[in-house]
């Protein structure tokens, strides 16, 4: 049976905040808005009236003071704040797969407008997270043990012969460079949190991918990271499961450094296609 859309709005963390609307400057004449001159009155004879106003002094239109207007957040960045607290709610499992959730109830929930909402949802759909349900909303898609499959083996098949390349290539010490973005992996698995251990998961595999200087892989394989992510583990990864995942980075790192690319690929290939959590 098709399940229906949530009628609450759901309860997500990351919140964004209201948009705001600009006031008017206080002080200025509306005739000086666009930092235009006014022109004193004349009498019929082409003199200055005796009842009008001083001239005012020609002066330079300068941007009213901060506290004068209320800055309108430009709906870019709104979406990007929906957009980035959408991704979190999806990889912590708030955004359970198989439901159906509209713009106006997510919106209700981050205080913002649907717009905005419905922008990130399109891109999530691109991304292949969501699912444009018509006249309804969204709805989360659920992995399946074989899509996650063929998502592994897509991304060992680009990653791996890419690192394999650089063993070869690059001195020891390179590798070095990448040891803080492992330990930060380290770190958010200690801690049992899938959504950070997922953000540093990305990063480090960002920072591997970066020194073949092929923006293209990044893109590419970045977005596959993203599809293989929804949800983090199915929201059931422990701490043992992440901090096992996170010494594969470490272990990487040594046999890179020690030059043994046979053991590099190994480990590699399995972090990638291991069965403990999807990343």
């Amino acid at each position: 049976m098709e399940q229906r859309a949530a009628e609450q709005p759901p309860r997500i963390r990351a919140r964004v905040p209201a948009q705001g609307r600009a006031e008017p400057v206080r002080g200025r004449h509306p005739a000086d808005a666009d930092g235009a001159q006014r022109v004193p009155a004349t009498s019929a004879r082409g003199g200055p009236r005796a009842d009008a106003e001083p001239a005012a002094r020609t002066h330079t239109a300068t941007a009213p003071p901060p506290a004068a207007t209320v800055r309108k957040p430009q709906r870019h960045s709104v979406r990007a704040q929906v957009l980035a607290a959408l991704r979190d709610s999806l990889l912590s499992g708030e955004l359970a797969p198989g439901a159906v959730y509209s713009a106006p109830a997510l919106a209700e929930s981050f205080g913002v407008s649907p717009t905005p909402v419905r922008e990130a949802m399109q891109q999530l759909a691109v991304e292949g997270a969501v699912e444009v349900v018509p006249n309804r909303g969204f709805r989360v898609a659920e992995r399946t043990p074989r899509d996650l499959a063929e998502l592994a083996e897509v991304r060992s098949m680009l990653e791996v012969p890419a690192v394999l390349r650089l063993a070869r290539a690059l001195p020891p010490e390179r590798w070095e460079e990448l040891r803080p973005a492992a330990a930060a992996t380290v770190t958010a698995a200690g801690h049992g949190d899938c959504v950070a251990y997922a953000e540093a998961d990305r990063a480090f595999h960002r920072a591997l991918l970066a020194l073949t200087g092929n923006r293209q892989l990044m893109l590419v394989a970045d977005d596959l990271h993203r599809r293989t992510g929804w949800p983090c583990g199915g929201a059931t990864a422990g701490v043992a499961d992440l901090l096992a995942d996170a010494a594969d980075h470490m272990a990487l790192l040594d046999a890179l450094a020690a030059q043994d690319p046979a053991l590099a690929e190994r480990i590699l290939r399995d972090h990638l296609t291991g069965t403990r959590f999807p990343h």
